[in-house]
């Protein structure tokens, strides 16, 4: 299919920027000008699953335009390994050569997810925030911590400025930590079925999944729901303890794998974004995420001071990937 460039000048680009998780991809238009924040537009979702790959769901987005961009920046869940994306959740393999030859695309840029996130987070307006800890009203610190469960796990360290001012991790990945003996009958029933059990397998929505008949079996019930959707409707209506259990659990040990990287890293202030984080805000506000993120030991007072933020903006990755393209324009353009 032939089609028309977007007009660029010097002082702007036009691009397409997109979000790609294992569950959906969000994909619009984007216009990075020198000293703003990126403009976005033409905003479409993409159910993963519905298409047979990345390239797929970006011709379609191209299509859908009288003048395309023949450049992109996607932010993707895993870790580019040369040429390839190593990812556990998305539906199909992700190439950047092929993506980028099948889509059509002159230049293609694929970043971590997350690493997207955290470059979005100087632009969050302050109304999509919700307060979880600290002194919120002194402001941004840094470095910051962006973690946030969704379909996987996702974390990334965002500091002031600098040549490199993100690091991407694959913290998802890292072992599970359990520290209170619900958690180790937990986990003791995980290592049954893998041999290495990430934080990813219990802090993620599919994590829910893992732990919700877990804590059936530690309680002796059948387990009723067979989705995270559902799930999480049943603990909202509370109609089935053991799912409000699992949320509690949840966001407890959510808590706690939060207070350790901010201890690890030095954070000295976290953003919780991701899907899940939004739909469990309830259990997240009921103390129990606060009480665990806490629980280090000496550095308790410390932790005290960290501002701790829920993001409630579903298009972070979005707009991290124009803000990516923003600091990295001679690379990209």
């Amino acid at each position: 299919m032939s089609r028309t460039a977007a007009p660029r000048d010097s002082h702007s680009d036009t691009l397409i920027v997109a979000d790609v998780g294992g569950t959906f991809a969000r994909v619009a238009l984007a216009t990075v000008c020198a000293g703003a924040a990126p403009r976005l537009s033409g905003l479409r979702r993409y159910a993963c699953a519905d298409h047979p790959g990345l390239a797929a769901i970006l011709a379609d987005f191209i299509a859908s335009l009288s003048a395309a961009p023949d450049s992109a920046v996607v932010a993707i869940a895993g870790l580019l390994d040369g040429d390839h994306l190593v990812n556990t959740n998305l539906p199909w393999p992700v190439s950047v050569a092929q993506t980028r030859h099948d889509s059509g695309l002159v230049s293609l840029a694929l970043i971590n997810d997350f690493e997207a996130v955290a470059y979005a987070i100087p632009h969050v307006a302050p109304e999509t925030m919700v307060a979880l800890n600290g002194a919120p009203e002194a402001g941004p610190r840094w470095p910051a911590l962006v973690l946030g469960p969704g379909t996987g796990l996702g974390a990334a360290l965002r500091f002031e400025g600098g040549e490199r001012p993100v690091l991407a991790s694959e913290a998802g990945h890292a072992a599970l930590n359990a520290c209170n003996p619900l958690e180790l009958e937990v986990l003791s029933r995980l290592l049954q079925r893998w041999e290495h059990v990430d934080n990813e397998r219990v802090l993620s929505g599919g994590g829910l999944m893992n732990l919700y008949p877990c804590l059936c079996d530690i309680r002796g019930v059948t387990p009723h729901w067979a989705s995270t959707e559902a799930l999480i409707a049943a603990a909202h209506d509370g109609v089935d303890p053991v799912a409000v259990e699992t949320l509690e659990v949840f966001c407890a040990w959510l808590g706690s794998l939060a207070g350790d990287l901010a201890t690890t890293f030095g954070a000295r202030s976290v953003y919780l974004a991701g899907g899940i984080s939004t739909r469990v805000d309830r259990f997240l506000r009921d103390g129990r995420f606060r009480e665990r993120f806490l629980a280090k030991g000496v550095m308790q007072d410390v932790l005290r001071q960290v501002p701790i933020w829920r993001v409630d903006h579903g298009e972070l990755g979005v707009l991290g990937a124009a803000v990516w393209h923003a600091e990295h324009r001679c690379i990209v353009a």
